[in-house]
């Protein structure tokens, strides 16, 4: 303890009431050894890093909490991977960075049940660095990350049928073995759709005013 201690820069009477508080996790024990490791020092140094950002303890054991009982990072990405999305391996630190004050157990919970979010040591991964980008601006816009993460839940069903509805229109028109060959079309009519739609969801006249629902 104390040699742990020493390494992440503190005292010991910090670290025994770190540990009191479940801010790390209990040590290996052998006998009357116990044992700490890497991933001890690791978690340690990022609540001394969330601290001096401005977090509260209160706030880094819900972090933590959610961080422990996280899914593993295999288990997220499968056995291929994502093919086309770039994942993005994040310390707790950036994390919170990322969503400052908005990283709630509750939030984290509800991204790991997504599948947006899973575990690695001591590190989060994100399945993808576009979704981790919009997601993390619309929150600097002002839009809680709770109502990001339920929009998510809903596009994630939408696409799923879009999907689905150009896997069959493939399969009874091709084959197989082109699908990853014509997969850039499907994206790009379910970009032009989109597109399209907004337009005319900006045109139209919404509650409170004028389009888009600003007033004049």
């Amino acid at each position: 303890m104390e040699e742990l201690a020493r390494l992440a820069g503190i005292t010991v009477r910090t670290l025994r009431f770190y540990r009191e508080r479940k801010l790390i996790p209990p040590p290996r024990r052998e006998g009357r050894i116990a044992w700490y490791d890497e991933h001890h020092l690791a978690r340690l140094r990022t609540i001394t890093a969330l601290l001096e950002r401005g977090h509260t303890l209160s706030g880094i054991a819900e972090l933590a909490e959610a961080f422990d009982h996280g899914r593993d990072v295999g288990d997220l990405l499968g056995v291929g991977g994502p093919t086309e999305e770039e994942p993005v391996h994040l310390t707790p630190e950036e994390l919170a960075d990322h969503f400052a004050g908005e990283a709630t157990p509750e939030n984290l919970a509800a991204a790991m049940d997504l599948g947006y979010l899973g575990t690695d040591g001591e590190e989060i991964v994100h399945i993808s660095r576009r979704l981790l980008d919009v997601s993390s601006a619309l929150v600097r816009e002002g839009i809680p990350l709770a109502a990001v993460l339920a929009a998510g839940k809903q596009v994630r069903t939408h696409a799923d049928a879009l999907a689905e509805l150009f896997t069959d229109l493939v399969l009874d028109h091709a084959g197989p073995e082109d699908l990853p060959r014509l997969r850039p079309l499907a994206r790009s009519v379910v970009e032009a759709e989109l597109s399209l739609a907004l337009d005319r969801r900006m045109r139209k006249p919404q509650p409170g005013g004028g389009p888009g629902g600003r007033r004049p």
